[in-house]
């Protein structure tokens, strides 16, 4: 099950944020509403008024900010790798503020202050899914199959704009899948992004969270791609029906025990959604999925398949699109995107 210390385990911060009522690149800082170890999220308000997020690049490991200081202190050994990150934090602010689509954050400005970089994004009202599944598990209940298939096709169409744009997220958990007030999904918290084509940053070991990670991230000598995301995904999906995170994955290489957890899933599961999450779960990254488009479809197969039966309650005709295609789909999901292009 989530643990207490699971769902607060972003409040984990020694760096004191920024006073409320700092006026910092033309931005009023109201407060601080989230913190891990790497950044800093403030509610604040641009100069028309309009609220906003601001992000500050601040790693608790490598930095250190004490109450009433505006600048960090960074010790001289840390020092080159935190101007690595803080070069990455402001590349990925600019390659993400080219991305428009109603499931990604927007970054609408991105600025230098205080010896560190800021990333403003738009604000949204709602709350995360990890939030959401932990309400459902403090009751005993589960997420029902057809919000996972809603929300989760929404989540794979935003990542595809995000590998379009040659981004991986690399950090993809129900804490970064933000819930909008009307029930749709927005991919956040692209603190472990990177490009992964071009440019001169140096590469950084990437951040995982131990469940949804894939070994890859544990390996530097394997490759990462969309595939490395695939895992993630199946991982979010499957921690919205268990109630937990699925076994680490350096944990699987030793005794692997997701098939017995797989198979002791709470019933009102379709084996078709467990088919789909043991696909993506693969250990091996040419198991997987090999495209988000490759998810997407079959994540949209299970919504055509819903309506279909609902349809008839409803004195509608049929729809179209039979439950089969739905089986079908999820028995072909290793050849539909298995080249890595």
């Amino acid at each position: 099950m989530f643990s207490k210390e699971y769902f607060s385990q972003m409040a984990a911060q020694n760096n004191a944020p920024l006073p409320d009522g700092l006026e910092i690149g033309g931005y009023r800082i109201v407060k601080k509403i989230a913190s891990g170890g790497f950044s800093i999220v403030y509610l604040a308000y641009d100069g028309d008024g309009n609220a906003v997020a601001v992000k500050e690049y601040l790693p608790s490991a490598l930095a250190l900010r004490q109450p009433g200081e505006l600048v960090p202190v960074v010790s001289r050994p840390n020092l080159p790798v935190f101007r690595i990150g803080l070069k990455c934090f402001f590349e990925e602010g600019r390659a993400l503020a080219r991305i428009v689509h109603p499931n990604v954050v927007r970054v609408l400005n991105f600025f230098r202050a205080n010896d560190t970089v800021y990333m403003v994004m738009a604000y949204e009202s709602g709350h995360s899914l990890q939030e959401h599944v932990g309400h459902l598990v403090a009751r005993g209940g589960r997420a029902a199959e057809a919000f996972i298939l809603r929300v989760f096709h929404g989540v794979c169409a935003g990542l595809r704009e995000v590998h379009a744009n040659k981004l991986l997220h690399l950090d993809l958990k129900p804490a970064n899948i933000y819930l909008r007030t009307d029930g749709s999904p927005l991919l956040l918290d692209f603190g472990a992004a990177r490009q992964t084509v071009g440019g001169d940053v140096p590469a950084l070991a990437p951040m995982y969270t131990p469940g949804f990670a894939p070994p890859e991230l544990y390996n530097k000598a394997l490759p990462l791609g969309p595939w490395t995301d695939i895992y993630s995904i199946g991982a979010a999906i499957y921690a919205c029906m268990a109630g937990a995170p699925p076994q680490p994955a350096d944990q699987r290489r030793a005794g692997d025990e997701m098939a017995a957890r797989l198979a002791r899933l709470p019933s009102g599961y379709s084996p078709q959604l467990v088919a789909m999450v043991t696909s993506c779960l693969a250990l091996d990254p040419l198991a997987r999925p090999q495209s988000v488009f490759a998810v997407q479809k079959v994540l949209q197969a299970g919504l055509d398949a819903a309506r279909a039966q609902a349809a008839p309650a409803r004195g509608e005709a049929p729809a179209a699109t039979p439950a089969a295609g739905w089986r079908g789909l999820v028995g072909r999901i290793g050849a539909l995107g298995r080249g890595r292009s």
